[in-house]
């Protein structure tokens, strides 16, 4: 079930994923969904890449504890290494049948270590430690541990609740510091902005003269965000775009070679296999790098390897196209019916005053069912949608006006008049498409497996200045020479 570029395991699905950089090798630890009912309990499960694409499939790595112990579901946290070599692995810990003093699920930051290069792991339940004073017990999880060498010790991050205030608003980065990473003491909110229910899965990290502070937010949005500061002392700046991707992509944590950085994330399946489907916990595993700059702001796409993956262009449209509707819709279809796995790259001259144009994917001859990637000057936006757009439990489809297109997939981007490039990777459900090299969307495409591609025009002009299409070349990739950094931090 995994494609290039992506992965998924052939029994279950990728959850968080906790990734490790070493000596070049991307170690990738992630949550192990099965989706079996009743609950097996939660592993972590360990992949490694050296180019990016293809993924050694190393099996699992942390096996839940069983139904007696407190992590009986191993969820996410991270990875160090310390002064003599030892791997460290914080995780949280949880099992249903368990209670805090409150009443509520209990979670826990559990130890473990690992001697021979993370090829088998040592639990130290003595070293467990749940939420301290001021925190609910049923939210202390995603350990992030780093090195501030600053201070001379170690610095946990903890996705954490507040015990009192609004129930929406009680989020928190809590913190823990310790000399020996065995003894950990509280320390004062690591971020405390009191706007989220929860900041899940958080990391900081230093990029020259930036730090960066990395979470997802647990809220109405389901979207992965950052923050930037001078120094780990905030303040922490946001950043006018401040996410990484759509909401179909969560949970991303990253790890740096040299001075590339990687995010890994997972992009959502939906219940039934459908379009309509609602999103589910864990999916696929996919990679986005991040491009810092000058103002120290992130640009996001896919990784230079992932494009390798696919051969030589071949002009789907003629080059210098106009579409042109003043006061309505033009559009042009591609011949070629695509494969199940391809790289669509359009560049367009947007004319002034253009309310809507971009890509159709997998429509039909006339370009009316099927999906589109619509670029709209007037929003400054990029959106997801598709046709038809609702189902009414039949086989009749229905017009819903509170519906402008699918909701949660749009992404901000600045489409001044002038010439944009919009990208799109398709590998059989999993799209992944790229403004201008910056700004990313990915979703899944269920309803539609097949059918043309073409761009199109609303209520303005555009010309067509590149409309190329690759199919999935089979060809290695060269891995990329190995990196400068061993650590996280």
């Amino acid at each position: 079930m995994s494609q290039r570029g992506f992965y998924q395991p052939q029994s279950g699905w990728v959850g968080d994923v906790i990734p490790w950089q070493e000596d070049g090798v991307l170690h990738l630890f992630y949550l192990h969904e099965t989706r079996q009912v009743p609950k097996e309990g939660m592993p972590w499960h360990r992949i490694s890449t050296e180019n990016l694409v293809d993924f050694a499939d190393h099996g699992e790595a942390i096996a839940s504890g069983g139904a007696a112990s407190d992590d009986f579901n191993i969820y996410t946290g991270s990875i160090v290494r310390d002064a003599e070599g030892v791997h460290h692995a914080f995780y949280t810990g949880q099992n249903p049948d368990r209670r805090g003093t409150d009443g509520l699920p209990l979670q826990l930051v559990l130890h473990a270590t690992s001697d021979d290069d993370m090829a088998s792991w040592q639990r130290h339940p003595e070293h467990t430690f749940g939420a301290t004073a001021g925190y609910e017990t049923a939210d202390w999880r995603d350990p992030f541990v780093f090195r501030d060498d600053s201070a001379g010790l170690w610095r946990m991050l903890i996705t954490a609740r507040h015990d009192n205030g609004p129930e929406r608003r009680r989020g928190v980065i809590a913190q823990c510091t310790s000399r020996d990473l065995v003894h950990w003491e509280p320390a004062a909110p690591f971020w405390d902005p009191r706007r989220c229910v929860a900041h899940e899965c958080p990391e900081v990290f230093q990029w020259g003269d930036w730090w960066y502070l990395v979470s997802s937010e647990f809220s109405d949005a389901f979207m992965t965000r950052y923050r930037m500061a001078r120094s780990l002392d905030g303040p922490w700046i946001v950043p006018e775009h401040d996410t990484l991707d759509s909401r179909a992509f969560y949970a991303a944590k990253s790890a740096a070679r040299g001075d590339r950085r990687f995010f890994f994330g997972w992009i959502a399946t939906r219940e039934g296999g459908t379009d309509d489907g609602a999103w589910q916990w864990a999916g696929t595993m996919s990679v986005i790098e991040a491009e810092q700059r000058a103002d120290g702001t992130l640009a996001f796409h896919p990784t230079d390897e992932l494009r390798q993956t696919f051969g030589t262009p071949n002009t789907a449209l003629p080059a210098r196209t106009t579409l042109s509707a003043p006061d309505g819709y033009a559009q042009v279809l591609s011949e070629e019916i695509p494969e199940e796995a391809f790289r669509l790259v359009a560049r367009f001259e947007i004319g002034s005053g253009t309310r809507e144009c971009g890509i159709v994917l997998r429509v039909g001859d006339d370009g009316e069912s099927g999906y589109s990637l619509r670029l709209e000057p007037q929003r400054n936006r990029l959106v997801f949608d598709r046709w038809p757009r609702r189902s009414t439990g039949t086989e009749q489809w229905q017009i819903s006006g509170d519906v402008p297109f699918v909701i949660e997939l749009e992404r901000p981007v600045d489409l001044a008049p002038g010439e944009h490039e919009l990208e799109v990777i398709v590998d059989g459900e999993l799209c992944v498409a790229t403004v201008d090299d910056s700004t990313v969307l990915s979703t899944r495409l269920y309803d539609h497996p097949t059918g043309r591609v073409g761009a199109f025009v609303g209520e303005g002009e555009i010309t067509v200045l590149e409309f190329t299409l690759r199919t999935r070349d089979r060809s290695p990739v060269e891995a990329p020479q190995p990196g400068l950094l061993a650590t996280n931090a």
